[in-house]
């Protein structure tokens, strides 16, 4: 399977995994609401020596309608667990040296964030006071210093006046007024205000049982810099050892709605507790001056490594590998792969990398063929070697430093919201990562919690609108037969720069629409990420181009391959891009194809886009301004096509979905009733661009549910009696 996902181009046949049914008699039926109630684990945080691993839990109990948090710490030598602590209070917990020490925070009731000490394997111990920050705080690393002393750095958002902001001790302003005279003025979900993310620094010192933290410096202050950078910025975007500090921030030179500019800082510290020096920037070579992401010093030099892109405009383009060898006598940075056309010779973008414990390799986590796979490579950049795969399959979240050379990988895969695996990168790329594997702990069974397989899952090649393959995955209902037909579910990524990977989500899971009785169809056509940057890059100034024929060709091959498929019971769905895309086939020959439709909070009117707020996006992918192209933004717009509309469409758009803002769903929706059309709206006031609240979710799952599968035939997923569901509706008749 490994080599032929190497060499996709080769054939366009189905890779049909051998079918198997699962026994699901002791397994739990996977619906959304066992979906959205399964245990949610983050990723794993090991000790030094490999032997013991921390990680967070956290249930919602639809019965009680809250949550349930727990901290726990994992023996990594046989997978068993035991409970830390079960506090919502308790932030984030780092290991402190060797041994079993531990430093954790808990946020107290005025807002203020406590440092406390102990050891993982008593839990039920009194721990030891070790300092506060008078405001919350996030993303503590450590860096041993020598002498009992540490170096430590977190994120919080800087007051104005560069203190610790604490939002539960502000005063409230007089007046709700807000005013701006340069962009942003909102950004995704969030209203800018004065305050802004910064990094602090600081000394923890003890004599070996009492702790002292020092006074927590500024980094940013008086810089003007912002890091980490909203809105997804966080611990990837810092980090420090003896050496100092290094950062990430935006340009503030350019127009931050504009350009995507950021670059690499370094701060020279020795003892954490000296005023901060005036940040050094690091140059990047052959004009690459775009994004930078996943910024991390070597655990044995003062190297460091991140990733890059080259234009300054545009959020998917390739990310570049880079090196500084030493940031203590020169910040110029090497690139890996470089070539003469500028292109690079590894052509995945790898999203973060890791050091090896000796420093003399560098992983890289990329998308590859639809999944987020670990790459070896040397850490010097003159290598022509190329990078060796060491993990395949699902999607990496996080990769630790076990012990012994080892690694242990945090993963998620369609059937499975948690895996622990631990690697031996040696035997792993000698073996093209089919060796050197060793599954610890799948927190779902690897799915027969659920009655799910990897059976289930297969995938398909088919040429697309030009000389390139399309990837579609083909998921099975776990009680499969193969001589029945079932509906199809049609679906289509967002982005549109991104891919439907192996991957766990409690938004789109694939999962839950292939267990309702739907053979799901999950596509990666043209501006999909992972299967080479033109694949990616010529989605510019295409949105409703060769994607859309790419997706008709899709629908073709299915109807014409894959005889359990009932064509004539299809139903279309997708969010954000793949809202667009729903608008777009709405007004065009594959809507007809359609029983149904499902637009989640996509783009209606593209001569609107400037309501938004990164505006790189759409200058990038329209080929310019809307003053300047505004035939490029008119040929793509789904609004011109409205006189076509027939489909029943359901929209769900979001109040605070700021990227694309409720009008669009609104001016979808008033269209459609203005025709006549089968239609209904949902809308959460609470909500961004996702749907986050388990009982919003599961809200948005029975509407979802109820309204595809009432057109092809399929059970309705609520139930008749669900007034909590039914007390959503605000006017008119009840329909499904």
């Amino acid at each position: 399977m490994a080599a032929f996902m190497k060499s996709p181009l080769a054939t366009a046949f189905l890779l049909l995994s051998s079918l198997f049914i699962v026994n699901a008699q002791n397994a739990t039926k996977f619906t959304p609401e066992a979906m959205l109630s399964a245990p949610r684990r983050g990723t794993a945080l090991p000790n030094s020596e490999g032997t013991l691993a921390f990680y967070t839990l956290s249930t919602h109990s639809f019965e009680t309608h809250s949550n349930k948090h727990g901290l726990y710490v994992m023996d990594l030598s046989n997978g068993t667990s035991y409970l830390f602590s079960n506090s919502s209070a308790i932030g984030e917990v780092a290991w402190l040296g060797d041994g079993n020490t531990i430093l954790w925070t808990v946020s107290e009731d005025d807002g203020s964030t406590s440092l406390l000490v102990g050891d993982a394997t008593t839990p039920s111990a009194e721990p030891i006071p070790a300092g506060s920050a008078p405001g919350p705080i996030s993303g503590i690393k450590l860096a041993a210093l020598g002498g009992g002393t540490y170096g430590i750095a977190f994120s919080g958002t800087a007051a104005p006046n560069g203190t610790l902001y604490n939002s539960a001790l502000a005063e409230e302003p007089v007046s709700t007024g807000r005013m701006y005279t340069q962009l942003f003025v909102r950004h995704w979900d969030t209203y800018l205000t004065p305050q802004r993310n910064s990094i602090w620094y600081t000394a923890l010192s003890t004599n070996g049982t009492a702790y002292t933290l020092g006074e927590p410096v500024n980094a940013l202050n008086g810089t003007g810099f912002e890091s980490p950078i909203p809105p997804f910025g966080g611990t990837d975007n810092y980090d420090i050892s003896s050496s100092g500090l290094v950062f990430i921030a935006k340009d503030i030179t350019l127009n931050q709605a504009t350009t995507t500019k950021s670059d690499v800082y370094y701060l020279p510290l020795t003892t954490f507790t000296e005023p901060a020096p005036e940040p050094q920037i690091v140059t990047t070579p052959n004009g690459i001056e775009g994004a930078s992401a996943g910024v991390v010093f070597s655990p044995s030099s003062p190297s460091i490594a991140f990733v890059r892109q080259k234009g300054i405009s545009y959020e998917s383009d390739k990310n570049r590998i880079f090196v500084v060898p030493d940031v203590t006598t020169d910040l110029t940075a090497s690139e890996f792969y470089s070539s003469e056309d500028g292109i690079g010779t590894w052509d995945r973008s790898p999203g973060a990398v890791f050091w090896g414990q000796d420093g003399k390799k560098i992983y890289a986590e990329a998308e590859d063929f639809a999944r987020v796979r670990l790459f070896s490579l040397s850490a010097d950049p003159e290598t022509t070697e190329a990078p060796k795969l060491i993990f395949v399959d699902g999607a990496v979240s996080d990769v630790q430093h076990l012990g012994n050379d080892k690694l242990l990988i945090s993963s998620t895969s369609y059937i499975d919201n948690s895996l622990y695996f631990a690697v031996d990168p040696v035997a792993a790329a000698a073996t093209n990562a089919t060796s050197g594997i060793d599954l610890i702990s799948a927190n779902l069974g690897n799915g027969t919690t659920y009655g799910l397989s990897k059976s289930q899952v297969s995938e398909a090649f088919y040429k697309g609108d030009g000389d390139y393959m399309v990837h579609t995955w083909i998921i099975r209902p776990s009680f499969f037969k193969e001589n029945e037909t079932y509906p199809l579910a049609f679906y289509v990524h967002g982005g549109p720069q991104g891919s439907t990977a192996d991957s766990w989500s409690t938004r789109w899971n694939m999962m839950v629409y292939a267990e309702q009785g739907y053979v799901v169809a999950a596509f990666n056509p043209t501006g999909s990420t992972g299967f080479g940057q033109n694949i990616t890059d010529t989605i510019q100034n295409q949105w409703g181009g060769l994607p859309y024929n790419d997706l008709l060709l899709g629908w073709d091959y299915i109807s014409e391959n894959i005889p359990y498929v009932d064509t004539n019971r299809s139903i279309a769905l997708g969010a954000s891009y793949g809202g667009y895309m729903m608008y777009w086939i709405q007004g065009h020959e594959l809507g007809r194809r359609m029983k149904a439709i499902f637009a989640h909070d996509g783009s209606f009117n593209t001569l609107s886009q400037y309501s938004s707020e990164e505006l790189w996006f759409m200058n990038h992918d329209f080929n310019g301004t809307l003053w300047d192209a505004w035939d490029n933004y008119a040929r793509w717009n789904p609004a011109q096509h409205t006189a076509e509309w027939a489909t029943p469409m359901l929209i769900v758009h979001n109040e605070l979905d700021y990227r694309l803002p409720i009008a669009e769903g609104l001016a979808a929706f008033n269209v459609l009733q203005s025709k006549g059309v089968p239609s209904k709206l949902l809308s959460f006031p609470d909500e961004n661009h996702w749907v986050l609240n388990a009982e919003n979710s599961l809200v948005w799952h029975k509407t979802v549910l109820d309204w595809l599968n009432g057109y092809v035939g399929l059970p309705k997923y609520s139930q008749p009696g669900d007034e909590d569901f039914r007390a959503t509706l605000m006017n008119g008749p009840w329909v499904y």
